[in-house]
C-alpha cells in the first residue's frame, strides 16, 4: 500500500450559462496558512483519485488571460505529479447532445446555455483544454448538470476501484467545485481541495468558499503543497 503525506492547510460555468458579460474571474493564488509538519495528514494513494473538473475550452477561455496561464500551469503540475505517483486521474466535463434535450425550460441556470449553443458534444468548445489533455489510462466522466455526481457514473467508477479519497479542483468554485464537495462529503469521502487550481468569476464568493465553507468538509491545499507531497522525493512512502 502506498501512503502519501500532505500538509494540512487552511464560475465561471454560471457566467457561461447566464451572462454575456465577462466580469473578472479570479484564480486563487493565496498561500494557505502553514501548519507544523508533525500535523501532516496521510492518505492511501491506491485509494485516491484526482478530479479535474470543467477545464474545457469554452470555460477556460472565459478566464482573463493573465489568470488563465497560472491556472493551467497549476492544473498541469498537479496532473503530472499525480501520474508519476500512480494516482487515478478522472476528468469531469459538462456536455450536451444536439438539440440540448437534457435541458428543461424550468432550469434557470442551463436555459442560457441552450440558447448560446455552447458545450454541445462534438464542438471544440466542449473539449478539454489541450494544455491539460487527458492521457491514456485517464477516465473522462460526462455530466449534464453542475455537480460531478448527479447524472454521471462517477460513483460507480469510484466504488469499483475502492476509492475513498478525492483530490479535486475545477472551474467554477461556486459551481462544480461547491456541488461536488457537498455531495462527496455527504457520502463520506475524504476530501482535498486544491485552492489555487480553482477559479470563480466572483472574487468574494471564491474567497469565502476557500476560507470559510470548504474547510468545514475538506482539507485545503495549494498546488505547491500538493506537488511537494507527491513528488519523487517528498511525501511518498511505501508501507511495510
Amino acid at each position: 500500500m502506498r501512503i502519501i503525506s500532505i500538509p494540512a492547510t487552511a464560475f465561471l460555468l454560471a457566467s457561461v450559462l447566464t451572462s454575456t458579460a465577462t466580469p473578472a474571474l479570479v484564480a486563487d493564488a493565496r498561500q494557505g496558512a502553514k501548519i507544523q509538519t508533525e500535523n501532516q495528514l496521510h492518505f492511501d494513494g491506491a485509494r485516491t483519485a484526482v478530479l479535474i473538473m470543467d477545464y474545457q475550452n469554452d470555460i477556460v477561455g472565459m478566464v482573463p488571460e493573465k489568470e488563465r496561464l497560472p491556472l493551467l500551469e497549476n492544473a498541469a503540475a498537479i496532473l503530472k505529479e499525480s501520474r508519476k505517483a500512480g494516482l487515478r486521474i478522472i476528468y469531469v466535463v459538462v456536455r450536451f447532445r444536439d438539440g440540448f434535450p437534457e435541458i428543461s425550460p424550468r432550469n434557470k441556470l442551463f436555459t442560457g446555455l441552450k440558447e448560446s449553443g455552447r458545450l454541445r458534444e462534438g464542438t471544440p468548445g466542449a473539449e478539454i483544454h489541450p494544455r491539460i489533455a487527458a492521457q491514456q489510462g485517464d477516465t473522462v466522466v460526462t455530466k449534464r448538470r453542475v455537480g460531478a455526481f448527479i447524472s454521471t457514473d462517477l460513483e460507480t467508477i469510484l466504488r469499483a476501484n475502492s476509492i475513498d479519497t478525492l483530490v479535486l479542483f475545477g472551474i467554477a468554485s461556486s459551481g462544480v467545485v461547491l456541488s461536488t464537495v457537498r455531495w462527496a462529503a455527504d457520502m463520506d469521502y475524504k476530501l482535498f481541495v486544491v485552492s489555487d487550481a480553482c477559479a470563480d468569476m466572483d472574487k468574494e464568493v471564491h474567497r469565502l468558499l476557500m476560507e470559510k465553507v470548504f474547510p468545514r468538509q475538506a482539507t485545503m491545499v495549494t498546488t505547491e503543497e500538493f506537488v511537494k507531497a507527491i513528488g519523487r522525493n517528498a511525501g511518498i512512502q511505501e508501507s511495510k
